[in-house]
């Protein structure tokens, strides 16, 4: 807070926010506006292009360590950044059509300089891994689904079994997969490994749904992984992971209040223009209930966000914020997108308009990093059991 009791964001990220909005309006919406409405990349000169204009900027790859070239922002920049990317019509998933580069795994810069091979060609090209967590045996609580099994044969594991729901697998060269080890059925014996796609023993299978762009299954047959590309200690995977799967969801849930954000800008424009009935959109009260009622919303999601990554940039827990933020910003976000497609009427499911394309994708973010009901879980848990998080 300033002196006058007021909140707002350090100067530095205001200046970067501002900087990804023109970029993203002057440089992104350009290309995109030549691709097909439900088009998940742009052409690829057309992405090395706009990947080595954002290079020139220092927006790369935001979550990255500025070590290993990356932006290196903290976690509340990474959520102002995640807010601006997704306004485009390719959402969430595909930030800013891929201009800013994929962060590699951020757990593999906890891995030995061998294992960062392939994080560094990612880093240098702009391309994509892929992490391997959730089977299909259930991915709600990865600690005891967990049935892929790695085992170890003098210098090196077996690996077998199936992940599913693997996004960015068919695009990838390499990934981390998180398997068992042992006869232990909870977190001990968990352990993570570096795999290369280009090597015997894995095949993909992809699963269609609601959006455009598809997740994977990921078969593993009798994959073989030498012991040097274990990423850190054998059955200590989960814990090596479980911080960065928490921080995760704050950016997750501030990306789709960007798309909830750009919905409800064109909602307003389209509410002051449109005549019905002898007046405007506007003038009617149901719509501007509508409008109001996606404001208080918005400002109360990105707030939650806000605090949620600002904890973690105290260095403080935040199981129970990121869970509070994920829950709260990707639900308010998806209500908001469905009312702006009702001020829009017929136009607002036409593919003339992002608008029904963010609808479906708003669906699938209230399940991916972990749905709401685990969520609310997590919250409950932490009310209930005596150890109450303050807010």
């Amino acid at each position: 807070m300033d002196s006058s009791g007021s909140w707002e964001l350090p100067e530095e990220l205001r200046m970067m926010r501002d900087t990804i909005r023109r970029f993203m309006a002057e440089e992104v919406k350009p290309v995109e506006d030549k691709l097909p409405h439900d088009a998940y990349t742009p052409e690829p000169d057309a992405l090395v292009t706009l990947q080595r204009k954002a290079r020139d900027l220092g927006l790369w790859c935001f979550e990255t360590p500025a070590e290993h070239g990356g932006a290196g922002l903290s976690l509340l920049g990474q959520c102002v950044a995640a807010e601006e990317t997704a306004k485009c019509r390719m959402g969430a998933y595909i930030a800013g059509c891929g201009a800013f580069g994929f962060d590699p795994p951020v757990v593999i810069w906890k891995g030995t300089e061998h294992q960062q091979r392939f994080a560094r060609e990612d880093m240098a090209n702009g391309t994509k891994a892929f992490v391997a967590i959730s089977e299909p045996s259930g991915g709600s609580d990865p600690a005891r689904a967990i049935q892929t099994r790695a085992e170890r044969k003098s210098d090196r594991y077996v690996i077998n079994g199936t992940k599913i729901w693997i996004s960015g697998a068919s695009m990838a060269k390499w990934g981390i997969v998180f398997a068992r080890v042992g006869e232990s059925k909870g977190r001990d014996g968990i352990t993570s490994f570096v795999v290369d796609k280009s090597q015997p023993g894995i095949s993909l299978s992809r699963i269609p749904v609601i959006r455009s762009y598809s997740p994977y299954e990921v078969h593993f047959d009798n994959y073989e992984v030498p012991i040097e590309d274990r990423l850190g200690d054998e059955g200590k995977g989960f814990s090596f992971a479980e911080e960065w799967l928490v921080h995760a969801r704050p950016p997750y849930a501030a990306a789709t209040i960007g798309i909830a954000q750009a919905a409800l800008e064109m909602a307003i424009e389209w509410a002051t223009q449109r005549k019905a009935f002898g007046s405007t959109l506007a003038e009617k009260q149901a719509i501007q209930w509508m409008i109001a009622d996606s404001e208080v919303e918005l400002r109360a999601a990105r707030l939650l966000v806000y605090q949620a990554a600002w904890n973690a940039d105290k260095g403080r827990d935040i199981k129970v914020d990121a869970s509070i933020a994920k829950v709260y910003g990707t639900e308010a976000a998806g209500r908001v997108v469905d009312r702006c497609i009702q001020i829009f009427g017929g136009m607002g499911v036409a593919q003339e308009l992002p608008l029904e394309r963010w609808y479906r994708e708003m669906r699938i973010k209230r399940i991916g990093e972990g749905p709401s009901e685990v969520h609310r879980m997590v919250i409950a848990r932490d009310l209930l059991g005596g150890k109450r998080t303050k807010g």
